[in-house]
């Protein structure tokens, strides 16, 4: 499972670049960077309105692949746990209830704080 999310999140991320990228080409207000590469001339391998009409179906396609795969993350995000314990009912290194005195871990000689290691007068 979590080679699909890696591999949806790759999707979603070379997405989000080349709509970034195509916005940033197509020539309108916000993106001028498109009248350098001239995709404002009439004289394009699509004509007049063929590479507007180009760039923005693109986007329009990436823009859903973005977001289908949003979903499909959230999906796997909110996805529940194999085991339906509590992590308080189960703890990592729990001793058995029925192990004998001697397989219980001892108690440290000193205390944690490192009290015993200051000297008193």
């Amino acid at each position: 499972m979590n080679v699909i999310v890696n591999v949806i999140l790759a999707v979603q991320m070379l997405a989000a670049l080349a709509m970034i990228g195509l916005i940033l080409i197509q020539h309108g207000k916000g993106a001028d960077m498109g009248a350098a590469f001239g995709s404002g001339s009439s004289g394009s391998l699509f004509g007049a309105s063929g590479s507007a009409n180009f760039l923005s179906r693109t986007t329009a396609v990436l823009a859903a692949v973005f977001f289908v795969s949003t979903l499909a993350l959230a999906y796997f995000g909110n996805a529940r746990p194999a085991s339906s314990g509590s992590v308080l009912e189960t703890p990592a290194a729990a001793v058995p209830a029925n192990a004998p005195a001697s397989e219980a871990p001892a108690a440290p000689a000193t205390p944690a704080s490192g009290a015993a290691q200051i000297p008193t007068k």
